[in-house]
């Protein structure tokens, strides 16, 4: 019993000694893809943001996402997050910028956790006030694309 354990752990380690070097090489640059792709999505939606583009912060959604604002009811599905969208865009103007902590990758989905930081205008006093928050995004792969899938955020100051 104990030759026995000591051949198939022998096979197990001749093994994984002859995995093609390639094949992990290959994968890192295609999640390094990924990742870069997520970041270009990131950047389109900070635009969204920062020119009150309701229409372009829904294009980055997928149809069934969910948009989940600090302090207000989540919007669900491509509708409801347009809607979301227009409403904070007649309060608030943005001006921020996103610091993006992480991305892990796996598969067809992918997480980011980030921080953005500036100032907001509020469009009833005219009064500019310091913008901070911390993010959380869901992404998953449809067609070949990245969407946002579930995006939630909280204030890190008030």
């Amino acid at each position: 019993m104990k030759r026995l354990l000591t051949v198939a752990f022998a096979m197990l380690l001749l093994a994984s000694c002859n995995q093609d070097p390639n094949q992990s090489e290959n994968k890192d640059v295609m999640v390094k893809l990924e990742k870069e792709r997520i970041g270009n999505l990131l950047e389109d939606y900070k635009k969204s943001l920062n020119t009150s583009d309701a229409k372009l912060a829904q294009s980055l959604y997928a149809k069934d996402g969910i948009f989940m604002p600090s302090g207000a009811p989540s919007a669900i599905g491509a509708d409801n997050i347009l809607k979301s969208y227009e409403f904070i865009f007649s309060q608030i103007q943005l001006n921020i910028e996103f610091y993006i902590d992480e991305i892990l990758v796996e598969e067809d989905f992918a997480y980011v956790t980030s921080s953005s930081k500036g100032t907001t205008l509020i469009q009833a006093t005219g009064e500019t006030v310091p913008e901070e928050n911390r993010e959380l995004f869901v992404f998953e792969k449809m067609d070949g694309d990245w969407k946002i899938a579930r995006y939630m955020f909280n204030k890190t100051k008030s």
